[in-house]
């Protein structure tokens, strides 16, 4: 790749990658619901004339690009979806429907893979080995997601991909900086409802009564320990009571209280743990109290654990490309990706690219109604993912010779 700056072609492109962002972000569309994006994604790769097949999970796309050169296959993917929220910033290019809002970046994951593309196409005389853009449906549709019906639905029959690299915007870093570590990127991301029942009545007689938000007050409490008392103070989770239901009456003792929330960790274990205490704890608070629990446990998101390997070539890539300052050190994030769901299939890495806006004192965090990024980010994101693809497929090149 001597013969060819990256960093020279990205910037020919910008505008066009800057325009695709900024029409996906008028036109957002909630998960499964991807039609127009996906339509505007193959229209694209039409123009550019890269091969690509459909219907995987619904909306998904898969681009191939062949270079010219014998060598292996990589996979590039970026996520489609956006969220149920309503956009609340002022730029020229804010969402035309209410309560839909390309809030976590998928708008921009999506040009920035179109814009590796055409880079990457236009120079496969130069590519040893195939690239598979993974265009992904359904990333915010927890827990089910769009991964693996992609991969059910056969994405990677024909071209099976020796590695899987993926992008993401993260406000907390500025343009110019790439978070990427090996080991643990993003947490488990699980849900859970517990539904505690005890027994109505008058609230002035509360002795003839199982209240069942006394109850409920009690075993979130007790949930508490679980993260204070069981977990290694070593060890990562959170847990965590997003929603509460319960009562119908000022003056009425509730006989039913339901607790929605999620438990994020890192490891297995640790989730396996928690998942145990949780339903001993709730149901044996709720016993001792009278009244009785059911938990629901629904298991979400795996963690997004990036490969050692891939991830020590990533890093080495954004330092030769972008300089010595450009890869800090970073600790991950408890958030969920459903991308660890390619990662249980297939050695990867996925790493954050900065967009934090100088302008802004406090950065709106992802999904936000406030949310936004720094476009200068984008061809950033760009060159970094084209000189990834290179690299990955000249180390894979190595290892078979």
């Amino acid at each position: 790749m001597k013969e060819i700056t990256i960093r020279e072609e990205a910037k020919k492109i910008e505008e066009e990658i800057i325009r695709i962002r900024r029409t996906l972000h008028r036109n957002p569309e909630l998960s499964n619901e991807e039609f127009e994006t996906s339509k505007l994604i193959q229209d694209i790769l039409d123009i550019e004339d890269i091969p690509y097949s459909t219907g995987y999970a619904g909306t998904g796309v898969l681009g191939v690009i062949r270079g010219e050169l014998p060598g292996k296959t990589i996979a590039l993917r970026a996520d489609m979806d956006a969220l149920p929220i309503n956009e609340k910033n002022t730029h020229d290019f804010v969402s035309n429907f209410e309560n839909k809002m390309h809030a976590c970046g998928h708008d921009a994951h999506v040009a920035m893979l179109l814009g590796t593309g055409m880079l990457l196409n236009k120079y496969k005389h130069a590519l040893e080995g195939t690239v598979l853009l993974v265009f992904q449906p359904a990333e915010e549709n927890a827990p089910t997601g769009g991964a693996v019906q992609m991969m059910i639905d056969g994405v990677f029959h024909e071209f099976e991909p020796e590695a899987i690299f993926a992008q993401h915007v993260w406000p907390d870093l500025p343009v110019g900086q790439i978070g990427v570590r090996a080991g643990a990127m993003m947490g488990n991301s699980d849900r859970f409802k517990i539904v505690i029942k005890g027994s109505s009545g008058h609230a002035s007689m509360p002795h003839q009564t199982v209240d069942a938000i006394v109850v409920a007050n009690q075993v979130i409490s007790s949930l508490q320990t679980i993260v204070s008392r069981n977990t290694d103070p070593l060890e990562s989770a959170v847990i965590t009571i997003g929603k509460i239901e319960g009562g119908s009456r000022y003056n009425v003792i509730a006989e039913e209280v339901t607790l929605e929330g999620t438990v994020r960790t890192y490891k297995d274990g640790v989730k396996t743990m928690i998942k145990k205490k949780m339903v001993s704890i709730a149901e044996g608070v709720s016993s001792s109290m009278g009244a009785s629990a059911k938990v629901t446990y629904m298991d979400g998101y795996p963690a997004t654990v990036n490969t050692g390997e891939w991830a020590s070539l990533v890093k080495e890539t954004v330092l030769s490309t972008l300089g010595s300052e450009a890869a800090p050190e970073i600790q991950p994030s408890m958030g969920g990706e459903d991308f660890g769901q390619f990662l249980q299939h297939y050695p990867g890495v996925y790493y954050w690219l900065g967009t934090a806006i100088p302008s802004r004192e406090v950065q709106r965090p992802l999904h936000d109604p406030e949310f936004d990024i720094d476009e200068r980010a984008l061809t950033i994101g760009v060159e970094c993912m084209t000189e990834v693809a290179f690299s990955a497929l000249a180390s894979l090149k190595n290892k078979e010779e």
